[in-house]
C-alpha cells in the first residue's frame, strides 16, 4: 500500500499526547473520587475486577481517530474487480475508389459515419481499435477503451492506392493479438490454412467496411479462414452502391462498383454476416459482441474505506459509552 498525500501520516504522532492526555484525566478523576470519599460522599462506580470496561471507549475512539488520519494520507492499493470485456477492431478500405460518390457524401464519408456510429454505441468494457487498409494495412488506433480517441482516429482517415482485404484483415488480427503476426504465406492457402497457428483470440471481432472490390492478389476469403480458426469473426459492411459510378484516379476516369459477394463470402467464412452501412444493421452488430468478464487489476484510491470503519469504530464507541455510563465518556 502506499499513499498520495503521505504528509498526513504525521498526525499519527498526536495519537500518544492524545493517551497521555486521557491517562492523566483518568488519574485526575480518580483523585477527585477519592477526596469526595474521604468526605463521606457517596459515589458511584464499576464492581471491582470490572474497571476495563471504563476503557472501551476510549480505545475505540483512539482506533477511530488513527483510521481517520490514514484515510486523510490517501492510502493506494491494487484492487482485482470483474469487468465485461471485448476487443473489436475496425478495419476501414481507405483505397482511391472509396472517394466514389455513389452514396452520400461519399464512400469514405459514409464509411466514417457508420463507424462513428458505431463506436458510440458501444459499452466502456468495449476495447476498439482502427485500422486502415489499402494496398497495405496500417494500425492507426490499438484497441482502447478510450471511444473517444477511437473517434478523433477515424475523423482523420484519408485516402490513396488500391484495395487488399487480406491485408486489412491480418494487419486487425495483429492488433487483436497486439502484436506482429508471423504468417506462413506459402503455408497459407485454402486447403491447409487452418494449420497455420496464430493463437486463439475468441470473441474478438473485426468490423470491415468496405466497397469489396479487391485489387491485390492475396485472396481475402483465405485470410478470413486463418481468422476463423483463430476464433476471430469477421462483419463486413458494404459501402457504395452495385451499379457504381466513376472515380478520378491520378486523372482518369475508373469504373467502380460495390462487390458484396466477395464482403458476403468473407464473412461466411467466420460465422460473421453482411451488412449495409446502415444504423439498423451496425446495431445488429452490436448485439453479436461476445462481452466477457474478466479480472481487472487497477491501482485505487481506498481513503473512503478507512473513513467508513473509523465512523464504525466511533459509532460502537459512542453506543457502548450510552449502554455501559448513560453517557458519552
Amino acid at each position: 500500500m502506499t499513499f498520495a498525500s503521505p504528509a498526513w501520516l504525521l498526525g499519527l504522532l498526536f495519537l500518544p499526547v492524545v493517551v497521555v492526555a486521557y491517562v492523566l484525566a483518568r488519574r485526575k478523576r480518580r483523585q477527585r473520587t477519592a477526596a469526595l470519599a474521604a468526605q463521606g460522599l457517596f459515589t458511584t462506580g464499576l464492581p471491582r475486577g470490572r474497571s476495563w470496561r471504563l476503557h472501551v471507549p476510549f480505545v475505540l475512539f483512539l482506533v477511530a481517530l488513527a483510521l481517520l488520519v490514514v484515510a486523510s494520507a490517501r492510502p493506494m492499493t491494487t484492487v482485482k474487480t470483474p469487468r465485461r470485456e471485448a476487443t473489436v477492431v475496425l478495419a476501414i478500405d481507405v483505397s482511391n475508389s472509396m472517394a466514389a460518390a455513389d452514396i452520400k457524401p461519399s464512400r469514405i464519408g459514409a464509411a466514417k459515419i457508420a463507424a462513428e456510429d458505431f463506436v458510440r454505441q458501444q459499452p466502456s468494457g468495449v476495447r476498439i481499435g482502427v485500422v486502415a487498409f489499402g494496398p497495405s494495412a496500417v494500425i492507426v488506433q490499438p484497441p482502447t477503451f478510450d471511444h473517444a480517441v477511437v473517434l478523433q482516429a477515424v475523423s482523420h482517415l484519408s485516402l490513396g492506392g488500391g484495395t487488399s482485404l487480406a491485408a486489412g484483415i491480418l494487419t486487425s488480427l495483429d492488433a487483436i493479438a497486439g502484436k506482429t503476426l508471423i504468417v506462413n504465406k506459402a503455408a497459407l492457402t485454402q486447403d491447409n490454412s487452418a494449420e497455420v497457428n496464430i493463437g486463439y483470440y475468441g470473441g474478438a471481432t473485426i468490423v470491415l467496411f468496405s466497397d469489396g472490390e479487391d485489387t491485390s492478389q492475396a485472396g481475402p476469403v483465405t485470410m478470413a479462414r486463418l481468422a476463423s480458426t483463430a476464433g476471430v469473426r469477421i462483419q463486413t459492411i458494404g459501402v457504395g452502391t452495385v451499379a457504381g459510378t466513376t472515380v478520378q484516379i491520378d486523372g482518369f476516369s475508373v469504373a467502380t462498383g460495390m462487390d458484396p459477394q466477395t464482403l458476403e463470402a468473407v464473412a461466411a467464412v467466420t460465422n460473421g454476416s453482411y451488412h449495409q452501412a446502415d444504423s439498423q444493421s451496425l446495431k445488429a452488430i452490436s448485439k453479436t459482441i461476445n462481452l466477457h468478464f474478466t479480472v481487472v487489476t487497477s491501482y485505487t484510491e481506498v481513503s473512503a474505506l478507512f473513513a467508513a470503519a473509523a465512523a464504525l469504530f466511533l459509532v460502537a464507541g459512542a453506543l457502548i459509552s450510552v449502554m455501559w455510563f448513560g453517557r458519552v465518556v
